[in-house]
């Protein structure tokens, strides 16, 4: 009898080892990239609740009625951690990083253009005049919301925190005195302007931030290509979030001098959860682009700077107009190649010059196809 014939066992075959990026570093696992977030988003978070109960004098000086607002700014700045940096992870965003913040930082930049750092800041984020490239009215909408928001966050962050205190000599006032971390700054009477002001700065914020999202919030339904590709968890709820939190406001203001507090109660409840709700939104949502945006500035920087070494800027490979430094090109076909797009010879042309063999090559290889 001859033995049947024996066959191989099937084996599963190895993964292969993921490519190694451009720079030779290894890529990153999406598990790895992930641990390191959330250890970034626990030393962020922890580094804020000491930070809190410092800077209350021991919570001497916290609110405990803030309490839940205290909470969501906790959870605000993990999300802000987590998602920095599982941003950052990607190749084309690290290297937007390093480039941005590395200028940012430059001693050598700050020397040839001492300026260019100061005005970034106001150009682009204060003032953001790339949007009135764009539209005039969408610009005027978008400072009425920036600067309401920023003067928001000014007030609300330090008082939930109770490193900031209004406290009153007499006890009812009129005179009243602002304390930071228990040390006194200024002193003024409520009756007069800089009092109202002082008590009425969220107010104005509202009134601007409503201005700004209810032209957005218009503009979106009534704009054609606005509303092709809105979406309305990305697009509608940060407005509507921001209108509400402005409303209710408005209103525990209203409920207080006018109906001698009638309905406060549910009116700070609402507010309260608005806030907490879009506070824990900001990281996951169409906010997060202020977080990002500081980066971009650091980008601008780099353009800038660069253009400013008297050095000649590199042309297109085909009408040879010039197109931008060498440097800022170089940074661009490093940044494709992190992303593995395999035509980051591109970047060497101008974009008149590549409509123009795009259209060249839908004609040569597409369109012949169809006689």
């Amino acid at each position: 009898m001859t033995e049947p014939p024996q066959t191989a066992e099937p084996t599963t075959p190895e993964p292969e080892a993921p490519a190694p990026l451009p720079d030779g570093r290894a890529p990153q696992t999406p598990a790895a990239v992930r641990r390191r977030a959330v250890l970034a988003g626990t030393a962020v978070s922890v580094l804020l609740i000491l930070a809190i109960v410092f800077g209350s004098r021991l919570l001497r000086d916290f609110d405990s009625a803030l309490l839940p607002y205290a909470v969501a700014t906790v959870f605000l700045a993990f999300g802000v951690a987590y998602r920095y940096t599982v941003w950052i992870s990607a190749p084309g965003a690290r290297r937007l990083f390093r480039q941005g913040w590395g200028s940012f930082f430059s001693a050598a930049n700050f020397r040839r253009a001492p300026t260019a750092l100061p005005k970034m800041i106001a150009t682009y984020l204060g003032f953001q005049k790339f949007l009135g490239a764009r539209s005039h009215a969408r610009w005027a909408a978008h400072q009425l919301l920036f600067w309401g928001c920023v003067l928001a966050a000014l007030i609300t962050f330090p008082l939930t925190w109770g490193w900031f205190t209004f406290t009153s000599g007499t006890g009812d006032g009129p005179g009243y005195e602002m304390r930071i971390w228990g040390f006194k700054v200024l002193g003024f009477d409520s009756l007069n302007l800089v009092g109202w002001l002082m008590f009425h700065g969220l107010d104005i914020a509202a009134v601007l931030v409503i201005a700004g999202a209810s032209y957005f919030l218009w503009r979106r339904m009534k704009d054609r290509g606005a509303i092709t590709g809105q979406r309305f968890a990305y697009d509608l709820i940060p407005l509507l979030a921001l209108i509400v939190i402005s409303v209710t406001g408005l209103l525990l203001t209203f409920s207080s001098i006018f109906l001698h507090g009638g309905g406060y109660e549910f009116l700070a409840i609402l507010h309260m959860v608005s806030v907490v709700f879009t506070l824990i939104y900001i990281p996951f949502g169409k906010f997060f682009h202020i977080v990002q945006r500081p980066a971009a500035v650091g980008m601008q920087l780099f353009k800038y700077t660069s253009r400013r070494k008297d050095e000649e800027l590199q042309t297109c490979r085909r009408c040879h107009e010039p197109i931008d430094t060498p440097d800022y090109v170089d940074n661009l076909r490093g940044t494709m190649k992190d992303l593995k797009l395999d035509f980051d010879e591109w970047a060497e042309y101008c974009p008149r010059c590549k409509r123009v063999l795009r259209g060249n090559a839908y004609l040569t290889h597409v369109k012949k196809g169809f006689q």
